[in-house]
């Protein structure tokens, strides 16, 4: 039976394939920043990325570098029903995300998309295809 860290990094080496595969495609060139329609409403600031470390802190990096990227995404752990959050972008205020795969991985998906000069709609899209199927069970 695998680890909670060896889960991590089958599924960190499965998310690179998807992204890799997707950086093949040209759809979504154009603009970076999300339209007004897109963003989920987070207005506060994400914690100091330098307060946690591995994949976490780049987590929290991309969040600060990105936060209208990171805002038009909604976050797979279903934290908007369970704790109001606005948008992924709200996990990211506090030490939410530090304790969250699916928060983690879809800010570093998102980056890494992002960083390709796909724009907001485009990278949405690729997020729901890819986390569309998760969800945290109420077992926690």
């Amino acid at each position: 039976m695998a680890t909670g860290a060896s889960r991590g990094v089958i599924f960190f080496v499965l998310l690179s394939v998807i992204v890799l595969g997707l950086a093949s495609c040209d759809a979504g060139k154009g603009t970076k920043a999300a339209p007004e329609g897109l963003r989920g409403g987070e207005t506060r600031p994400t914690l100091d990325p330098a307060m946690f470390t591995g994949l976490s802190a780049e987590a929290y990096q991309a969040a600060r570098e990105i936060p209208e990227i990171i805002d038009s995404l909604y976050c797979y752990c279903d934290c908007e029903k369970h704790f109001g959050h606005k948008s992924l972008l709200t996990c990211f205020v506090d030490e939410h995300a530090v304790y969250c795969d699916i928060c983690i991985y879809e800010a570093l998906m998102a980056r890494d998309l992002h960083r390709q000069g796909m724009d907001a709609a485009a990278i949405r899209k690729a997020v729901d295809e890819r986390f569309g199927h998760l969800r945290h069970t109420d077992s926690h």
